[in-house]
């Protein structure tokens, strides 16, 4: 579409786009109108240079949608609407270190996550992201027509409970809590409608996706290696680079993200808030 307020330059032909010539602070109209029109025709969107104060950065979230509080990753002292990204210089693990997509393992997934940098180390430290619009329209019209009719398990226990990833780190018990909180699996179709965009979009993915419905996870194992292997195609991706003030705004339901661990000895902390969404709905076969 064309932009008349803002400046919209795409990443990669693949996925994302930068939107420039805004302050977060202080948006008209007109460009609220055109931040939320990239947002679903983009999937994710960055913006540079933004000086918000945790109570501005609340605020900017909540004109999206009432705020998702993570319940399991350690909070912003004074603002537990915040989530703290952090990796301190000692750490030998990051938070996100690997293709996911968040909160897919609730009934009504989150729409999106809105990341702000605080603190960068020298170099490193990169977010990428996969368009699953293009991983889907990508496949195979039988393989399209076979996952349109499927559902898939997504849970997070193996990740955030007791005996999970997460625990057996030792580094996990500064960052995630709350172990007993992770709740029953839930089934999500495994190609949705798009609640914004009314595309057809693959929704499964590496963290959280146990098994299809009704299959056993060694049955599930090779179609879902098979649709992680298509949709991490570099074709479909974009590689972010962080400055201090950038902030990244992704679709939980269009996109996948994957931080880089690649800054060993160095800080890096940044301030995520996750906002909520709505139970999803699957694409009906053409």
């Amino acid at each position: 579409m064309a932009y008349e307020s803002v400046q919209v330059r795409k990443l990669t032909g693949g996925c994302g786009a930068e939107v420039l010539g805004v302050d977060l602070k202080a948006l008209s109209n007109r460009q609220w109108d055109e931040v939320q029109a990239a947002f679903t025709e983009h999937g994710v969107i960055f913006f540079r240079d933004q000086v918000l104060t945790p109570e501005q950065h609340i605020a900017f979230a909540r004109r999206w949608a009432p705020i998702d509080v993570n319940r399991f990753f350690k909070h912003v002292e004074g603002h537990p609407e915040i989530a703290e990204v952090r990796k301190q210089p000692e750490q030998k693990t990051n938070i996100g270190g690997g293709w996911h997509t968040d909160h897919s393992y609730d009934e009504a997934p989150a729409m999106g996550s809105i990341l702000l940098a605080r603190e960068l180390p020298e170099e490193g430290g990169d977010t990428l992201f996969a368009n699953m619009y293009r991983a889907f329209e990508t496949l195979s019209p039988g393989l399209q027509r076979t996952l349109e009719g499927m559902n898939a398990v997504h849970g997070s226990a193996h990740v955030f409970g007791k005996g999970g990833v997460n625990d057996k780190n030792p580094e996990g018990k500064s960052r995630y809590g709350n172990q007993e909180k992770v709740g029953a699996d839930v089934v999500h179709p495994v190609v949705i409608r798009h609640p914004l965009s009314g595309r057809k979009a693959l929704y499964v993915n590496p963290a959280f996706t146990l098994r299809f419905e009704d299959w056993s996870a060694e049955d599930s194992k090779p179609l879902l290696e098979h649709l992680y292997r298509h949709a991490s195609r570099p074709e479909f991706t974009c590689r972010f680079r962080w400055r201090e003030g950038s902030i990244a705004f992704w679709d939980n339901r269009a996109t996948w993200h994957y931080a880089a661990n690649d800054y060993h000895g160095e800080r890096r902390l940044m301030h995520r808030i996750t906002v909520s969404g709505c139970a999803l709905e699957a694409a009906q076969r053409n």
